[in-house]
């Protein structure tokens, strides 16, 4: 199945398949705010908010970057999470201006 992610910042939209990380997915479409490290789960870099729709995590996420309080009001790691809605994403402590788009 093909879901839509939406960045709210910008408006940017990307196609992602259900058995595809999110950031995968913004990597391969050249869309998003965020730069890339190592796509599992120990950098912080692909740190964002879910703002809607829902997701699986599938990966383990480093408590340095999402405390589980953090990540109960939906902070997550890209790399590590798999949609199973369209989803609507949002920047987490961070100026988007900051980031490079991929």
């Amino acid at each position: 199945m093909m879901y839509r992610i939406t960045v709210r910042e910008t408006g940017e939209s990307f196609p992602c398949q259900s058995n595809e990380f999110v950031l995968a997915a913004m990597i391969r479409s050249r869309r998003g705010p965020v730069v890339h490290g190592c796509c599992g789960g120990g950098c912080g870099v692909c740190r964002m908010r879910i703002d809607s729709g829902e997701y699986e995590k599938i990966k383990r996420m480093s408590r340095a970057h999402v405390s589980e309080d953090e990540e109960k009001t939906g902070l997550v790691l890209l790399c590590c999470i798999q949609p199973r809605s369209d989803l609507v994403v949002s920047k987490a402590g961070r100026d988007l201006a900051d980031s490079k788009a991929i």
